[in-house]
């Protein structure tokens, strides 16, 4: 399936947030990790667009960048989305501050604990470092909240397959999944995958 995106806006504030009205209630995505997880640069590879802003500077982006994805163009592109992309603020960068709690603004808490058309988190993970602990954190939010999410590892293309393997394997243990689903923007490996179970949410 083809889909066309189409950027609606920056949300820096609860009431900033796409009304359903707009969207038709569309199934939600939330792309979450650290900063310079790769976030934006998945996103630009599977909307096949530079629609997402990449930066060598983590925690650039400080609001979240919700886009519509379309079925076709023109008229088309009026009617109901088929989703919705909500790019996050990345975490965890040492300088900005020290947890997730202290450095994500005050709208991020309210929009995944209570945004009813949130479908689906996804959770990166960067499949070249260590599992870092305020990765875990943010698993074990969605594991107690009980709101479906999916471990992405980022990267891929980095590692060789042993030991990409291994680092998955470590990741699952680690975070206490049973999934980390191993992607790369660069080669698109995995890309398909992902694609598979973000069309399930609308279905």
């Amino acid at each position: 399936m083809r889909l066309s995106p189409v950027f609606l806006l920056s949300a820096t504030d609860v009431a900033h947030f796409p009304a359903e009205s707009k969207t038709f209630g569309a199934p939600e995505i939330a792309f979450l990790g650290r900063s310079n997880v790769g976030k934006s640069s998945l996103i630009n590879a599977l909307l096949g667009s530079k629609q997402a802003h990449t930066s060598s500077t983590p925690g650039r982006t400080r609001a979240i960048n919700f886009f519509a994805l379309h079925e076709g163009a023109g008229e088309k592109m009026k009617q109901r989305p088929t989703m919705i992309f909500a790019d996050l603020p990345g975490y965890g960068y040492a300088k900005i501050s020290k947890s997730i709690s202290a450095e994500w603004p005050k709208f991020i808490e309210p929009y995944l604990s209570e945004r009813e058309t949130l479908a689906l988190a996804i959770c990166l993970v960067d499949t070249n470092i260590p599992p870092q602990p305020s990765d875990k954190q943010l698993i074990d939010y969605f594991k107690q909240t009980q709101r479906p999410y999916l471990v992405v590892g980022t990267k891929g293309d980095r590692l060789s397959n042993n030991v990409l393997a291994k680092s998955i394997a470590t990741l699952k243990r680690e975070h206490g999944v049973d999934e980390v689903l191993a992607v790369s923007a660069k080669t698109d490996v995995g890309t398909k995958a992902l694609w598979a179970r973000l069309l399930a949410v609308t279905e």
